[in-house]
């Protein structure tokens, strides 16, 4: 049977740090029969993709530009190139709605009380759950592109009759502004900065005009980068290869079904071996009393994900997942010291134990 899955697709930009849920301390009291309700998660992969939008523009002289000034290589077709920079997988625990449960405590437990995070999911019992860490991608800062170069122009150049002149009169200019910076440097112009401020004021100035004005001949060249997020919830079953979006050099990220872009591909296969437990319905029965007397908690099995586009490997790991594993109960009676209560932290994300502090 094919297994099931969803791939559901997320806003734009966001930080995983949206993921780090708060906690509430909630008290095991008369008024709620000394029980708290919480959820067990399931496993969702969160898949986010940083890519870089480079933007080519040509410059209104690029024709003059091997002719003035040298350069060999102006942008000549105004264009955008998108290009994936890095990939970061989370594993995010989201409520199991078949997975709700109730600790328990004796009406004679000291204070006991249990962390829960905002959607429900279980974080410790009797002790303050620790910080979570979260992976986050790094996003370069952007190039943005420089002023419009016709406020330098002079009078002379803005009164000229063809587009020839004006690109002769530009170039002069630009030289006129490297001779300028170098007789400043070499301590030989007429009219020096008085002190360092000015000095840099003069320098950043010439060095924004000089930049503007080559522009027009070589072109100009911006960056941006974004991230784009993805989600996907598996079953049971592996996932073979099925696309979870795809990417166009010219437009960037799309969706699944846009057939503009090339697709990427995301494999999950199991590799904690499924077991099958044939019970009679005493069994059954006992199993199922036996989750309801404690405090449930997953096992997560194993899986390996990879990220596959353009034949090749973006990413490839071994990943826990909560629907490839079991689940157990920690029984009650733990919980009746009263000199001591016992201390346990979960793996909210998996709903596992992480520790128990006795």
């Amino acid at each position: 049977m094919r297994a099931k899955y969803f791939i559901l697709p997320l806003l734009l930009i966001i930080s995983y740090c949206a993921f780090a849920q708060k906690t509430t301390r909630v008290n095991a009291i008369k008024a709620n029969d000394y029980g708290v309700v919480y959820s067990l998660p399931k496993t969702s992969f969160v898949v986010e993709f940083l890519v870089k939008k480079t933007t080519y523009q040509k410059g209104d002289f690029y024709p003059y530009a091997q002719r003035y000034l040298a350069v060999d290589n102006p942008v000549t077709e105004n264009r955008v190139v998108h290009t994936l920079e890095g990939i970061e997988v989370i594993n995010k625990g989201i409520p199991d709605k078949t997975n709700s449960f109730m600790v328990e405590f004796r009406s004679r437990t000291i204070e006991p009380f249990v962390y829960l995070r905002e959607d429900g999911l279980i974080a410790a019992i009797n002790a303050e759950p620790e910080d979570e860490t979260v992976p986050k991608l790094i996003i370069p800062a952007s190039e943005t592109a420089s002023e419009n170069p016709r406020r330098y122009f002079s009078q002379e150049t803005l009164m000229a009759g063809s587009t020839a002149k004006q690109a002769e009169l530009v170039a002069r200019q630009i030289f006129d502004l490297r001779r300028n910076r170098n007789d400043i440097l070499s301590g030989e112009a007429v009219n020096m900065p008085p002190d360092g401020n000015a000095y840099n004021v003069v320098m950043q100035e010439i060095n924004r005009q000089e930049k503007a004005l080559t522009e027009l001949f070589s072109g100009s060249v911006t960056t941006e980068y974004f991230t784009v997020t993805y989600q996907i919830i598996p079953e049971t079953g592996n996932i073979n290869r099925e696309v979870l979006a795809r990417f166009s050099e010219k437009l960037g990220p799309l969706d699944a079904d846009n057939l503009a872009g090339e697709p990427i591909y995301f494999s999950l296969v199991r590799k904690t071996p499924e077991v099958t437990m044939q019970l009679s319905d005493r069994d059954l029965q006992r199993l199922e009393s036996k989750l309801t007397q404690g405090v449930v908690y997953n096992i997560p099995g194993k899986g390996e994900l990879t990220i596959e586009f353009g034949n090749r490997t973006l990413k490839s790991i071994e990943v826990d997942v909560v629907q490839f594993g079991s689940q157990d109960v920690l029984v009650k009676q733990m919980f009746d010291n009263n000199k001591q209560p016992i201390k346990v932290y979960f793996y909210p994300e998996l709903g596992a134990i992480k520790q128990i502090i006795q």
